[in-house]
């Protein structure tokens, strides 16, 4: 360890060039042309992400375990290694067409986190851990957050094991292959408490011109299906007030799914993102339509209530069309609001720090949401241009890269106790 004069607490500072560096080195395995990054769970290039990572990991001094689903943990001890460790992390597997900066970062954030650390010679009471989750992009295996909801006993290692590719391969072959099954049992890691870095995914940070995004919870998601069924029926001899069209009654709901998000603000979406008509012939009138319906909110009061309210529409579309509609809950994910010391940890560091903020939640899934089953657990936000992710132009500025794990920092050194 290097030991320089130990700075004020509150001055201390992260190595903004360091981090993006690391972020710009990680970038390059699986890089695409269009500036992205193709990583996927288990591949070769997976594996050398994370043999990358675990190797700065082993040169900052830090320990290394993985469990059994592949999961790593990278641990600086700490004065008391009774305690359970504060821990950071994310992932680093990506989507097909991902960015440079979604999980990656939150991994690297928390090694550059370290690596502060042991620059300034400062021990902390409780040992602190980066840990990077298996399988969080859902891409090439579901479920999604598969490493993360196995140590959380969401579903289990078999379940995770028995998932499988378009090619037929399972996750349990794939961990073998690239070497990543560990010893130790998912679960068995204890956790003090939980904090994520990441980019927003959304536009809302940089649509109000905030640099971190203190998160307050993630958003509870009803999925449904919708089957609309009416009657074909030639479009040109069937007269207008004798059709049972499927599609004019599926599109007046969808309209409704739309409506109500409106009338839960400001955290209500509604979403229909697939639609299948039947026969889908030009000259048809549609018999039968199935579409999705995505509903979402900070509470789950509030999904109940969204709930309620598409329910009741598609009563009364049937009621007043004559057609039968059927709805159908296929998911469904509680809202998971995070623990108020981690928020305030979070908080207090940004306003301490001189960093504009604004409380934020998360639209999309993370896996600090199956951590907040186990221990205190928050986030951080920091913008990306234009709200973009999982996409090959997602971007974020250096400034606010090095400003989240600077949030970061301050917030787990709060937790860990600075000796």
């Amino acid at each position: 360890m290097d030991m320089k004069t130990k700075p004020a607490l509150q001055d201390l500072r992260i190595n903004g060039q360091r981090l993006w560096d690391s972020l710009m080195e990680l970038a390059k395995i699986g890089a695409t042309p269009k500036g992205g990054v193709c990583r996927l769970t288990l591949t070769d290039l997976d594996k050398q992400g994370r043999d990358l990572v675990l190797g700065w990991a082993r040169q900052a001094g830090m320990t290394v375990t993985v469990d059994k689903i592949g999961n790593g943990f990278m641990r600086r001890p700490g004065k008391n290694n009774t305690l359970p460790p504060i821990v950071t992390g994310s992932h680093i597997d990506t989507q097909p067409t991902g960015g440079k900066f979604d999980g990656n970062y939150g991994v690297l954030a928390g090694l550059e986190v370290v690596r502060t650390l042991n620059d300034h010679g400062i021990e902390t009471e409780a040992p602190i851990e980066v840990a990077f989750w298996t399988n969080e992009e859902g891409s090439r295996f579901v479920p999604v957050m598969m490493g993360s909801g196995v140590f959380a006993k969401a579903f289990t290692l078999e379940h995770a094991y028995a998932a499988t590719d378009t090619e037929g391969k399972s996750v349990r072959e794939e961990l073998e292959r690239i070497g990543y099954i560990g010893d130790e049992e998912p679960g068995a890691h204890p956790i003090g408490c939980y904090f994520e870095t990441h980019i927003e995914q959304g536009p809302v940070l940089e649509d109000h011109d905030k640099t971190i995004g203190v998160v307050t919870g993630v958003l509870g998601i009803k999925w449904y299906d919708c089957t609309v069924t009416g009657m074909e029926a030639h479009a040109g001899p069937t007269p207008m007030s004798l059709r049972k069209d499927a599609l004019q009654v599926a599109t007046r709901l969808m309209q409704e799914v739309v409506a109500i998000a409106h009338r839960y603000p400001p955290h209500g979406r509604g979403t229909v993102g697939m639609v299948q008509v039947h026969p889908n012939s030009r000259n048809v009138i549609p018999g039968r339509v199935k579409f999705s319906i995505d509903l979402r909110n900070a509470s789950d009061a509030l999904v109940e209530q969204m709930d309620a309210d598409i329910r009741k529409a598609v009563g009364l579309a049937s009621e007043k069309s004559g057609l039968k509609i059927d709805i159908e809950l296929v998911s469904h994910y509680p809202a998971a609001p995070f623990h108020p010391d981690c928020v305030n940890a979070v908080a207090k560091a940004a306003e301490a720090l001189g960093y504009s903020n604004m409380p934020a939640v998360s639209g999309a899934g993370h896996d600090a949401v199956y951590m907040a089953r186990l221990a205190p657990a928050g986030m951080i936000f920091i913008p990306c241009k234009d709200g973009i992710s999982h996409n090959e132009i997602e971007d974020a500025k250096p400034e606010h890269i090095t400003a989240g794990c600077n949030v970061l920092l301050h917030a787990m050194l709060e937790r860990a106790g600075p000796v």
